[in-house]
C-alpha cells in the first residue's frame, strides 16, 4: 500500500466543505464563515457570495455552469450566476431533518441527503436518511431511505451509479440510478469510521474522507482499501480529483471535533497530492 505526504495551499479556513472542481477552480464552501469561495491552482482564493441567513454545505454544478449549493437549516437549494444568489429549490416541505450533502449529475438532477433529523444528532438516531431528488424542472421527490447519516454523494461519468457515504453506518452503500432519476439500492461496501465526502475515479473507486481516523481512504468497488492518506490530529472532511487532467486530489480537512463543533471552533485547510489515477464523474 502506498503512502504520499500532501502538499497545503489554503489555511486559515473555519469549516471547508463541498468541494467540486469546476471552469478551472476548486469550488468549495467555508460553512462557519457562510461564505461560496473559489480557489485557483496556484492557491488565490475569491469569495464569491455570504449566506446571511443559513449554514451552506454541498454543491452541484449544473450543465449550463450554476453553481448550486446547499443551506443546512432552512432547506434550500441557492443558485449562483453572475455574482447573484437565487433560489433554485425549496424542500422544507420534503426534508425530515437537516440537509447536509448533495450532487448534481451530468443530466442536472440533484441527490440531496436528508439526514432524517436536525442537528446535532440526537443519541437515539438510526436508519432514518434518506436521498431526495430535484429534477430540473423542479419536481421533488425522495428516491432513497434507509440510510444511516447520508453524507457525501458521488455518481458515476455515465449517470447510472450513485454512491452515498453513511457516516453512522461506517460504509458506502451503492444504488443504480433508473432512467426517471430513481435509486434502486445495490450494496453496502467498504468499512471505515464515519465517512464524509467522496468522489470516484476512473477505475470505478471510490476516495473517502474518514472523519474519524484522519485519513483520506481510496477503495476498490468491492470495499478493499487501496491507498490510504493521512492527516494526522486533522479531521478529513471531504476530497475530490480535480485539475487539468483531474489526477489532482483535493483534500479539506479541519482540527476540530465533535465537541469543538458544537462550539464552533475549526481551523480548516486544502491540501493537494497528485495521483495516478484520473477522476471520473461528479464531482
Amino acid at each position: 500500500m502506498t503512502r504520499v505526504k500532501l502538499t497545503g495551499v489554503l489555511d486559515g479556513g473555519r469549516y471547508f466543505e463541498g468541494p467540486r472542481w469546476h471552469a478551472g477552480r476548486l469550488w468549495f464552501v467555508d460553512c462557519m464563515e457562510r461564505t461560496l469561495l473559489s480557489l485557483t491552482p496556484s492557491g488565490e482564493r475569491e469569495q464569491h457570495a455570504k449566506f446571511e441567513d443559513d449554514t451552506p454545505c454541498g454543491l452541484g454544478v449544473l450543465p449550463d455552469g450554476k453553481i448550486v449549493v446547499l443551506t443546512m437549516f432552512r432547506k434550500r437549494l441557492m443558485a449562483f450566476a453572475d455574482g447573484r444568489l437565487s433560489l433554485y429549490a425549496d424542500l422544507s416541505r420534503i426534508a425530515a431533518g437537516t440537509i447536509d450533502d448533495m450532487i448534481v449529475d451530468g443530466l442536472g438532477r440533484a441527490y440531496v441527503g436528508d439526514l432524517g433529523f436536525d442537528l446535532p444528532p440526537p443519541p437515539d438516531r438510526g436508519p432514518v436518511g434518506r436521498i431526495i431528488l430535484v429534477m430540473p424542472d423542479g419536481e421533488t421527490r425522495v428516491v432513497a431511505d434507509g440510510l444511516r447519516f447520508p453524507n457525501g454523494i458521488a455518481v458515476s461519468a455515465d449517470n447510472r451509479r450513485l454512491v452515498v457515504a453513511e457516516m453512522d453506518g461506517g460504509c458506502l452503500a451503492e444504488y443504480d440510478i433508473a432512467a426517471d432519476g430513481g435509486l434502486n439500492f445495490r450494496r453496502r461496501f467498504g468499512s471505515m469510521k464515519a465517512p464524509d465526502g467522496i468522489c470516484l475515479d476512473h477505475e470505478q473507486a471510490v476516495w473517502v474522507a474518514s472523519f474519524d481516523e484522519d485519513a483520506f481512504i481510496r477503495v476498490d468497488r468491492d470495499g478493499r482499501e487501496l491507498q490510504r492518506i493521512e492527516v494526522p490530529g486533522r479531521r478529513a472532511i471531504a476530497c475530490v480529483l480535480g485539475g487539468p487532467e483531474r489526477r489532482t486530489l483535493f483534500c479539506l480537512s479541519a482540527v476540530t471535533s465533535p465537541e469543538q463543533l458544537r462550539q464552533r471552533k475549526s481551523s480548516a485547510r486544502v491540501d493537494v497530492v497528485d495521483v495516478e489515477i484520473p477522476g471520473a464523474g461528479y464531482p
